[in-house]
């Protein structure tokens, strides 16, 4: 099992790989409590043994009886792969079309131990943000990319491939869909055992559609987020000698501490693994690490709420949470009572009680924020479903006369990148797939060429700003070398900036100036790919909020208009039935074809959702639909009236 192309020759039977059970020294998912009964135990083995011939099945039954009652799920660890996971060369990939090969390329980078949050679990970040469920899924699927043909479509169940079905050549090569659960089934208990039976998983945004490009994309989101904090909390644009506290050093929180070195300010962010402290240390991304209160104080004369009582003196401006708090209960949020080993202890042996530690702590985590925020200290809910847990918990978050989405404390979307996201800005994301540093070097400089023209030519105001801010974001991301796995970057851009830097790197790939194939894709967490009532669409107040029209039409419109591929997930930054998201990836390989569709599907990505917002009744919405439609004689949409006067209403409503 030492080379792609046994990789992709179908699952290992004759002679049966080593089962090496979990490696030391690799971070490993925690230990699930599914709470299945004998007969659903005996549904999780039989269907785990559905991927495997009679003549090895009384072998594997044994140990996969084992993982499920030692980890509350079947792995497959017999089957993980020895080769070096990582995302190889497009040209290297024993596939029959290019884009089977940056699938592949997108898949082992999911699965990098270096991206991987527990790679051997197939968990990429989030804590249980899936790439696949089982280890057999994964040789499978990478035996139908390598025969897949432009004439054929790979559907994908929630990690399981369905198989290879005859479409054409402008249809997606793949579509997957993770946890399309029936909504009165789509709670936490029941997502639990539906993962344990093996037939459904938890896609997270990014990683079960194989378009997760590590830390560096929510670098990005937490540098914008912080800028625009300062701007709209604090009234300035430098940061310097600003502190921002926060908690969460893992897949995606271990982002924090490098934007906040992007951005110029002070980062104190609290961590109880010490393994993701280290790994974050190790990268350079976290400058300093320690467990002295005592020597925190010394560097930053800080104790937050006991400085604040004793001395009177607040020495923190902006404060957030990054924990997995979509998943709290099984290791997304740990409980201060007790240390990281007993927790992880706690939480397999007796779950209920860790729960309670949770909800107790989370209540006193709120208190000292509370406390903070009567001086001028501003917090905001990271979209990660602190807040909403939080009130769950029983903690003091209520807001008066507020509606189901609105707490004490805003969503950052609501108060910080909500304006954004109705400008039509959003995580826009590309990958070399060549591997080659000096490609994404060239690509880097197309897209500040770009935005810089389009500064040069004439923008308003509010999209200078942006295009400024991501300016300024890809000469510091070259900097702090923010690659980890695959060549790629992210910036923030609207429908205009998206489409001409897909246009100029395409045109670059033709012309040879980049050497091979850029896989085009996004953050689910944008304009129009998510309906999130506690996050993306937390700003949406037409009552609309918990509507997923949004994101299914997203999904469907990108599969209509050439996206190579396409995926819809149940569950997301804020956790499994809290959300529905859509996402794609688009192959560019310098040809025509490839241009056009970028142009056609990049255009609709964006304006879905532009035009959900100016019909809930954003201002900035309406006005840049209008202007789209003004520049775009195929596009014409349904415009809100003026919004109906309160007297009208409150006339109408009278008893």
């Amino acid at each position: 099992m030492s080379s792609l192309q046994v990789l992709c020759s179908g699952l290992p039977l004759r002679p049966l790989p080593e089962n090496r059970g979990r490696w030391p020294g690799v971070p490993h998912a925690p230990v699930r409590t599914p709470g299945l009964s004998p007969a659903e135990e005996r549904l999780a083995l039989r269907n785990a043994l559905r991927y495997f011939p009679p003549d090895v099945q009384r072998l594997l039954a044994a140990e996969f009886a084992q993982e499920l009652r030692l980890y509350g799920h079947i792995y497959m660890y017999r089957f993980c792969p020895t080769i070096e996971m990582r995302a190889y060369p497009i040209q290297q990939y024993p596939c029959r079309t290019r884009a089977a090969a940056a699938i592949m390329h997108m898949i082992m980078n999911n699965l990098d131990p270096a991206v991987a949050q527990f790679p051997q679990e197939l968990v990429t970040y989030g804590g249980n943000g899936q790439v696949f469920s089982n280890w057999a899924q994964f040789w499978l699927t990478m035996s139908y990319l390598s025969k897949m043909t432009e004439e054929q479509t790979l559907v994908m169940y929630s990690g399981h491939p369905l198989g290879l079905f005859p479409s054409s050549p402008g249809a997606p090569r793949l579509i997957i869909t993770n946890g399309m659960v029936i909504p009165n089934y789509s709670s936490r208990t029941e997502y639990e055992k539906l993962f344990a039976l093996g037939v459904t998983m938890y896609g997270q945004m990014t990683a079960g559609s194989y378009c997760y490009i590590g830390p560096q994309g929510i670098v990005h989101g937490t540098v914008l987020t912080i800028l625009n904090a300062g701007r709209r909390y604090l009234g300035i644009e430098n940061l310097a000698g600003k502190v921002f506290v926060t908690s969460g050093l893992g897949g995606m929180s271990g982002a924090q501490a490098k934007a906040a070195v992007i951005v110029g300010c002070i980062a104190v962010i609290a961590e109880v693994d010490k393994a993701a402290l280290v790994k974050r240390h190790q990268q350079g991304w976290l400058m300093e690490v320690t467990d002295s209160l005592d020597h925190c104080i010394e560097r930053l004369r800080e104790r937050l709420v006991h400085e604040l009582d004793t001395t009177g003196e607040l020495l923190v401006d902006l404060g957030s949470d990054q924990t997995s708090c979509h998943n709290p209960f099984n290791g997304g949020y740990y409980p201060v009572q007790l240390g990281f080993t007993e927790a992880q202890s706690l939480l397999a042996s007796n779950p209920a009680e860790f729960k309670d530690l949770v909800q107790e702590s989370l209540r006193r985590h709120v208190s000292a924020i509370n406390r903070l925020a009567k001086e001028n200290f501003f917090f905001w809910d990271y979209g990660n479903a602190f807040l909403l847990e939080a009130q769950r918990a029983g903690a003091d978050v209520e807001k008066k006369s507020a509606n189901k989405t609105e707490f004490r404390y805003p969503s950052y979307v609501q108060h910080i990148m909500g304006d954004i996201f109705s400008q039509g800005f959003g995580p826009f994301r590309w990958v070399c797939t060549s591997g080659d540093p000096q490609d994404l070097a060239v690509t880097d400089q197309l897209a500040t060429s770009v935005l810089e023209n389009a500064i040069a030519e004439g923008v308003k105001t509010s999209v200078k700003l942006q295009y400024m801010d991501n300016v300024r974001w890809i000469r510091e991301a070259a900097k702090h070398q923010l690659v980890v796995g695959s060549q790629a970057r992210i910036l923030y851009s609207d429908q205009k900036g998206r489409v001409a830097i897909a246009v100029a790197i395409n045109q670059a790939i033709a012309s040879g100036k980049v050497k091979a194939p850029v896989v085009l894709s996004r953050d689910h967490h944008d304009v129009s790919g998510t309906d999130s009532p506690f996050r993306e669409t937390s700003n949406i107040y037409d009552g609309s909020a918990f509507c997923a029209d949004m994101a299914v039409q997203n999904f469907v419109g990108d599969a209509c208009r050439g996206a190579t591929w396409v995926a819809l997930h149940n569950g997301g930054g804020v956790g499994w039935g809290e959300v529905i998201n859509g996402g794609f990836g688009l192959l560019l390989d310098g040809t025509p074809e490839a241009e056009q569709r970028a142009r056609m599907m990049l255009s609709w990505d964006v304006s879905n959702g532009v035009a959900r917002r100016c019909w809930s009744g954003n201002p900035k919405a309406y006005e840049i639909i209008c202007q789209t439609m003004q520049e775009n004689s195929g596009l014409e949409v349904t415009l809100p009236h003026q919004v109906a006067e309160e007297g009208i209403l409150q006339q109408a409503l009278r008893p």
